[in-house]
C-alpha cells in the first residue's frame, strides 16, 4: 500500500485510451496540419496579434482605465497608455507595426473609443494616434491593399476615380475657379463649405470611390467584397474633404453629424451594406453609415498595413451577425490563422455587465452548436488556437476561449480514442477506423448544411460529395497526393425530391457556369460551396487521424511511424494537405512513452 492509498491498477483499455488521449493532446500543434507555430510571428495571417489585443483592452477597461478620446489640452491622454499596450501586443505577436496600429485602433473603436473628437487644436483622431506610437509614417488610401479574395485591388482605385472626378468637376457643386474666398473659417465653418461643398464631396467622392473600388475587385476576379470597397470608399474622400466638420442640418442634429458620417453612410449604400450592423451574443447595435466612416477615418490616418493586416481587420468585423466580413464567423471552418473572431465577441460579451469568463464561455459554445457546419471541429479550432495566443499573453478572453472548447475537446478524444480500441479489438484495421470517422465528419457536414439551405430555401434541399479525391487537372505528385491543391469532386444537389448531378464540380462545372457555358446548372454551384469549402479547408483539425493512430502505437499493432502513415493515407477528408502523419506520429510515441511507465 503505498502513502496515498492501495495502488489502483488500471485495466488494458483505460491504459490504451490514457495513453493516446495524452499523446494527442501533448501538443496543440498535434491536433492540425495547419502551421500555427508560424502564426505566433505573423507569419500567414495576425489572429493571434488580435486574441492578445482582445485580452489587453479587456484587461485595461476591467480595471477601469479611461480610454475615452476626449478634446482636452493636453499632450498625452489614458487612452494613449491603452492603446500603446494593445500595440505592443500585437507586435509581440508578430505584427508589423503598421498592422498592429491598424489592429489596436479597430479593436479600440469596437469598445467604445471615438474615432475623432475636436477641432482644431487638441483635435484627435483614432488612427493618427495609434500610427503615431507605432512610429509609422503614413503612406496613404492608395498604397493601401484589400484583403485578399485570392486577389487583391488596392486603395489606388477609390483614389484615382475621385480625383478623376474632381478633375471632372464632377465632385463639388462649386468651382474653385468660381471662389471669392480662398478658404479660412468663411469656407471651413461656414454655410458655403459645412452646408453646401463638403456633403456635396462626402456624397459624390464616396458614391464614386466604393464603385471604383467594387467594379477594380469585380475586373480581377473577385466577388466584390462590400465592406472593404465601402471602408476604402470612404476612406478616399475622407482624405481629400475636411473630414471632422459638421454639415447641414438637413443630414441630423448640429454637432452629431460629421462629414465622416456621411460618406460612410453614402459608402455603405452604394455597397449594398445593411443599415444596422449587430453584435454577436450581445445584441449591441450600430448604425452601419457611422462604422464605415469611423473606419475610413482610421485607414486614411493609419499608416501602410499590409493585406494580412487588412484581412485581420475583416475577421474582427466579424463581430456583426449580419456577416458582412470574417470567414471565422461563418458556419464553414477556416484555416486556424483566420480563427479570431470569437475572441472579438468574447471581448464584447467580457465589457458587458456582470460577465464572466464562464458565461462569457457558455455563449460562444451555443453560438458555435447553433451555427457551425462541422461544431465540434469549430471549437478544438478554437481551443487550438487559444493556446498558442496564451503562450504570448493570457487574459480572460483566451481564458473564455479555452473554457468554452476545453470540454468539447477533451470529450472529442476520449470519443475517438475508445471507438478507435473497440474497433481494433474487434478486429478492424487503422484503415478501417480513420475512414470511418472521416465518413462520419462528412456525412455530419453534409446534414447540417443540407438542413441551413432547406430552412434558408423553404425547400427540402439534400447536398452530397460523392466523390472527394485529388489529381483532377495536374500531374505533379503534389496535386495527386492532396485534394486540396487540386480537388476532384463530384457532387449531388436534391431540392424536392429532383437530384441534379454536377460531375467534377471544382474542375470543370464551377469555370464553365463562370464562363457563361452552363447556365442550365449555375442555380446549383452555390449550393454546394459551403459544403466543398467545409470539406477543402478539413486539415484544419485532424484528430481522426491523430488518435487513432495514438490508440495503434499503444496497441502495438504499428510503430508510430508506420501508424501516421497508414491513418494520414486513410483520412480522405482530414488529410487533404501535408502534415498530418507528422503530427500522428509525434503524438503515437508520447502514447507509447506513457504505456511504458511502470
Amino acid at each position: 500500500m503505498s502513502e496515498t492509498g492501495p495502488a489502483y491498477e488500471p485495466n488494458e483499455r483505460e491504459q490504451v485510451l490514457l495513453a493516446a488521449i495524452t499523446g494527442a493532446n501533448a501538443s496543440p500543434n498535434w491536433l492540425t496540419s495547419d502551421m500555427v507555430d508560424a502564426l505566433l510571428g505573423g507569419h500567414g495571417m495576425l489572429n493571434i496579434a488580435v486574441i492578445n489585443i482582445a485580452d489587453v483592452l479587456v484587461n485595461e477597461l476591467k480595471r477601469g482605465i479611461d480610454t475615452k478620446l476626449r478634446f482636452a489640452n493636453a499632450a498625452a491622454q489614458p487612452v494613449d497608455e491603452v492603446l500603446a499596450k494593445a500595440i505592443k501586443a500585437a507586435v509581440q505577436a508578430g505584427a508589423a507595426p503598421a498592422n498592429a496600429a491598424l489592429l489596436a485602433a479597430v479593436m479600440m473603436y469596437l469598445t467604445g473609443t471615438k474615432a475623432q473628437v475636436g477641432i482644431p487644436a487638441g483635435n484627435r483622431k483614432l488612427g493618427a494616434s495609434a500610427r503615431m506610437l507605432a512610429g509609422v509614417d503614413r503612406s496613404g488610401v492608395a498604397a493601401i491593399p484589400t484583403s485578399k479574395k485570392n486577389n487583391k485591388v488596392s486603395g489606388f482605385a477609390a483614389v484615382m476615380a475621385v480625383h478623376q472626378a474632381m478633375m471632372e468637376g464632377k465632385l463639388s457643386p462649386v468651382s474653385g475657379y468660381d471662389m471669392a474666398v480662398s478658404g479660412g473659417p468663411l469656407i471651413g465653418h461656414s454655410r458655403l463649405g459645412e452646408d453646401i461643398i463638403f456633403p456635396a464631396m462626402a456624397v459624390n467622392g464616396a458614391r464614386i470611390g466604393t464603385q471604383a473600388m467594387m467594379d477594380c475587385m469585380a475586373g480581377a476576379g473577385i466577388k466584390p467584397q462590400a465592406l472593404n470597397a465601402a471602408v476604402f470608399g470612404a476612406a478616399a474622400i475622407l482624405e481629400i474633404i475636411h473630414p471632422d466638420a459638421d454639415i447641414a442640418e438637413e443630414y441630423g442634429p448640429h454637432g452629431k453629424v460629421t462629414t465622416a458620417f456621411l460618406a460612410g453612410k453614402t459608402a455603405a449604400e452604394t455597397a449594398g451594406l445593411p443599415e444596422k450592423l449587430t453584435v454577436r451574443v450581445t445584441g449591441q447595435e450600430y448604425q452601419t453609415g457611422q462604422v464605415i466612416g469611423d473606419l475610413g477615418l482610421i485607414l486614411k490616418d493609419i499608416g501602410g498595413p499590409s493585406v494580412i493586416g487588412i484581412m485581420a481587420m475583416d475577421e474582427i468585423m466579424g463581430v456583426f451577425a449580419e456577416g458582412i466580413a470574417g470567414s471565422s464567423a461563418g458556419p464553414v471552418n477556416p484555416p486556424l490563422g483566420h480563427v479570431c473572431t470569437d475572441a472579438v465577441i468574447a471581448m464584447k460579451c467580457l465589457l458587458e455587465p456582470d460577465a464572466t469568463p464562464e458565461s462569457v464561455a457558455v455563449a460562444l459554445r451555443e453560438r458555435r452548436y447553433d451555427f457551425a457546419f462541422d461544431p465540434e471541429t469549430s471549437m478544438i479550432a478554437m481551443n487550438i488556437v487559444a493556446k498558442k495566443a496564451q503562450q504570448l499573453k493570457a487574459g480572460a478572453v483566451t481564458n473564455a476561449m479555452v473554457l468554452a472548447s476545453e470540454p468539447v475537446r477533451a470529450q472529442a478524444l476520449y470519443r475517438r480514442a475508445a471507438l478507435a480500441y473497440d474497433a481494433f479489438k474487434a478486429g478492424k484495421s487503422l484503415d478501417d477506423v480513420v475512414r470511418s470517422l472521416d465518413e462520419g465528419r462528412k456525412s455530419r457536414v453534409e446534414a447540417r448544411v443540407s438542413a441551413f439551405l432547406s430552412k434558408m430555401t423553404g425547400k427540402d434541399v439534400q447536398i452530397r460529395l460523392t466523390h472527394i479525391g485529388p489529381g483532377a487537372r495536374r500531374t505533379s505528385k503534389l496535386a495527386n497526393e492532396w485534394f486540396a491543391f487540386d480537388a476532384h469532386l463530384d457532387a449531388e444537389v436534391t431540392v424536392d425530391g429532383v437530384t441534379t448531378v454536377l460531375e467534377r464540380y471544382s474542375d470543370q462545372i464551377i469555370p464553365d457556369v463562370a464562363l457563361g457555358k452552363r447556365d442550365d446548372i449555375a442555380w446549383a454551384v452555390p449550393m454546394v460551396v459551403p459544403l466543398a469549402s467545409e470539406i477543402l479547408l478539413a486539415s484544419n483539425v485532424v484528430i481522426n487521424v491523430t488518435v487513432p493512430a495514438a490508440v495503434a502505437a499503444a496497441m502495438g499493432l504499428h510503430s508510430p511511424e508506420e501508424a501516421g502513415l497508414i491513418a494520414q493515407r486513410a483520412g480522405f477528408v482530414s488529410s487533404g494537405i501535408p502534415g498530418s502523419n507528422v503530427n500522428a506520429e509525434a503524438a503515437a510515441r508520447v502514447a507509447l512513452s506513457v504505456m511504458a511507465v511502470p
